[in-house]
């Protein structure tokens, strides 16, 4: 599995930076790379050369299956590009041994990203996930082939004994581990925050990947070279065919996800329009009722109490008649606004009738609900309202009850709705506790 870092797998618009070579990103992809260049040139010098015990056109031709190995991969959304280079690498390691495969599949990693270019990636991230993929893979390679060499792992690798198996998983784990630490800086430098994660069609993957350069690499060291060329026709057809099924389980995905997005929208939406009145934005008849039996419920079981406030504009028939019932639409809109500025959070705000609000202040008594009402009534009554509809005057009659254990909800809405016509009967414009 390869994650092509800096390059991306979402193609994002072209942005320019000329100092890009000064990103931390890139700084570290350039001292990995420099680093995997004198690691491998040691290691090179001290064996006496590459390719001692090969033939270059072996190398070669492990060179251009790593490209297509790594070419036959898919952009996974939350994973980045996932490829099939294990197989090459594992194979290479098992054939070629791990300075040899290091080079060759180095070298791939190397010139693979740049054909990014011809899509419009800025060279920046290009250089930086060449540079990256390069150093990463050639250390990954020779380090972790090295110790399984160091173990007495068998190179070339002819047949699977007890030992053999054991020190393949400790050649693939390494290499997964080591690949997820070195990509996971380049990560963190260049987003600044970690990102790691386990996708389960990605790790199968990646298991089969092994087991596949495992069979690829006893097939080459034992079996004729027809036989071999058909075992990799039919694994490279394999890749591209699970390369297709990847991408169109991710469409799926994608779908469902949308699909899941939009019907989720729809739910929260359909809430909304179940507890809230459309005109006002405020909760609606239904929900004040159900607010209001869970609080008589709370004050019966545990003795916190409540008020509430029945609130009707006055005249507000003259004022559809006379004016129009969109002035009339635009002033409850507006009053609404007030009620919901100047309640309390806690304090719940709904529209009860057609010019008719109903008001609930937990742990509050009559007089004090008084007191805010009379503030509202102050404030409507002083708003200027001109801007609707030239001589339009806006007032509003409240009545107060607080709760008490021999109501029930009809007897304490009943009992708020005595005070306010109370106060209608008195003249209006008032407020009656």
């Amino acid at each position: 599995m390869k994650r092509e870092t800096a390059v991306g797998t979402r193609d994002l618009p072209a942005t320019p930076n000329p100092r890009w070579f000064r990103r931390p990103e890139f700084v570290y992809s350039a001292a990995l790379f420099s680093i995997a260049i004198l690691v491998l040139s040691i290691a090179s010098y001290g064996a006496g050369g590459i390719l001692r015990d090969h033939h270059p056109g072996l190398a070669f031709f492990f060179f251009l299956y790593g490209i297509f190995t790594i070419s036959a991969g898919y952009d996974q959304p939350r994973l980045g590009y996932v490829s099939f280079d294990r197989v090459s690498q594992v194979a290479s390691i098992l054939i070629l041994g791990p300075l040899d495969a290091a080079w060759v599949n180095g070298l791939a990693s190397l010139i693979f990203p740049w054909r990014r270019l011809w899509i419009g990636t800025p060279l920046g991230r290009v250089v930086t996930a060449s540079l990256n993929n390069a150093g990463l893979m050639a250390l990954m390679i020779f380090g972790c082939g090295s110790l399984y060499r160091l173990l007495g792992g068998p190179i070339p690798l002819l047949e699977l004994n007890g030992v053999a198996v054991v020190l393949l998983l400790v050649l693939m784990v390494s290499m997964q581990i080591a690949n997820e630490v070195m990509l996971g800086i380049h990560v963190l430098l260049r987003d600044a925050r970690s990102s790691w994660s386990i996708h389960p069609f990605a790790l199968g993957l990646e298991i089969g990947s092994g087991l596949t350069a495992v069979l690829v690499a006893i097939f080459f060291n034992r079996m004729e070279l027809p036989v071999v060329a058909l075992l990799l026709v039919v694994l490279s057809a394999g890749m591209l065919a699970l390369r297709q099924f990847a991408r169109m389980r991710i469409r799926l995905e994608a779908l469902v996800e949308e699909r899941t997005k939009v019907l989720r929208e729809q739910a929260v939406e359909l809430e909304r329009l179940a507890t809230h009145d459309q005109l006002t934005g405020l909760f609606n008849r239904r929900y004040a009722d159900s607010f209001l039996t869970m609080r008589i419920e709370e004050f019966r079981r545990y003795g916190r109490r409540f008020s509430i406030a029945l609130i009707d504009l006055d005249h507000f028939k003259r004022i559809n008649d006379q004016q129009s019932h969109e002035v009339g639409d635009q002033v409850l809109k507006r009053v609404a606004r007030i009620f919901d500025g100047r309640c309390r959070e806690t304090d719940v705000v709904a529209r009860y009738g057609g010019e008719e609000f109903l008001l609930c202040f937990p742990e509050a008594d009559a007089p004090r609900v008084a007191r805010i009402c009379e503030e509202l009534r102050q404030t409507v009554e002083t708003t200027d309202w001109s801007d609707l509809a030239s001589g339009i005057h806006v007032s509003l009659s409240a009545g107060i009850a607080e709760m008490r254990h021999d109501l029930d909800l009809g007897g304490l809405v009943n009992a708020a709705d005595l005070k306010l016509y109370a106060a209608k009967h008195a003249g209006r414009n008032l407020v009656f506790a």
